[in-house]
């Protein structure tokens, strides 16, 4: 398995002086996604959870819904012409009578941990129907000041980026601001497939009633991510997409945007979050 993190020798120049020492980074590696042995996808991310990246992935995609549409996932030995295991290719076998999807150059995609999904062949494509329709229906209520303390609660259990400043992370809460479970990735969308898949393999999607806050922006794909998974409200500390938020008025999903201390924007679903009455009367 790789190390999350790795050393490196970095000249540091502080006050015009200049010194050489170690630094520590995080890793990154590719990891490729197997579907019944065949190759579907390439994604850089940061070692760990790589079955629950993979099981997130093809919920995200739609090819998996409840943990017993899984049969196995395992690492494949032999991935290097020596015949040494490299733990950066995991195979995932569907269970007996789920459909396997047409793996054809449209659906074989090089996903990168700036951008997430990639090389779709059209927006219609991207917009896989999800198994859980009534999203739209969830009635979670956040209240504003909940919300704004969540990006707190996320940067203070981020562990490993307190050692390199430089992971992604998604976090998902309750309503009442409980952290439910944090991944941190050089993706973020490699970090809530880490979360999504985490919560496949314990029966728990959908994620009705929960929150997720995402470090950076909110794009496209983790918009879809959020739908895909059940989960009524997706929050981010910076902007969103206009795609992201066309996705959010059309699935019911209520998107948060800028969430700084007291501050947010709110793109779509703006009944979900219980602002102060003072607030809520300024138009």
């Amino acid at each position: 398995m790789g190390r999350v993190t790795e050393r490196r020798r970095v000249v540091r120049v502080r006050g015009g002086r200049a010194g050489v020492r170690p630094d520590t980074l995080v890793a990154e590696e590719p990891l490729e996604i197997r579907l019944n042995g065949k190759p579907l996808a390439i994604t850089m991310r940061t070692p760990g959870d790589d079955f629950a990246l993979a099981a997130g992935f093809l919920a995200s995609e739609g090819v998996i819904a409840r943990a017993s549409d899984v049969q196995a996932v395992t690492y494949c030995e032999g991935a290097t012409e020596d015949g040494s295991n490299t733990y950066n290719v995991v195979n995932v076998q569907l269970a007996a009578g789920v459909p396997v999807p047409d793996i054809t150059l449209e659906r074989n995609v090089y996903t990168t941990s700036s951008c997430g999904l990639c090389g779709k062949a059209s927006l219609d494509a991207v917009r896989t129907a999800t198994r859980f329709p009534g999203l739209a229906a969830d009635p979670v209520r956040v209240p504003a000041r909940v919300l704004s303390a969540l990006p707190d609660r996320l940067r203070a259990a981020q562990k490993v980026f307190d050692r390199t400043g430089g992971l992604h992370a998604a976090g998902l809460f309750s309503a009442e601001g409980e952290l439910l479970d944090v991944r941190e990735d050089v993706g973020r969308h490699n970090a809530v497939d880490k979360i999504v898949g985490r919560a496949l393999q314990a029966g728990r999607l959908p994620l009705a009633g929960a929150v997720l806050l995402v470090s950076g922006r909110a794009s496209f794909e983790l918009a879809q991510k959020a739908v895909m998974a059940g989960i009524p409200v997706l929050a981010a500390v910076s902007a969103p997409s206009s795609l992201a938020v066309d996705l959010a008025l059309e699935a019911g999903l209520t998107l948060v945007g800028f969430l700084r201390g007291p501050d947010m924007n709110i793109y779509a679903g703006e009944e979900r979050i219980l602002l102060p009455s003072a607030d809520a009367a300024t138009a």
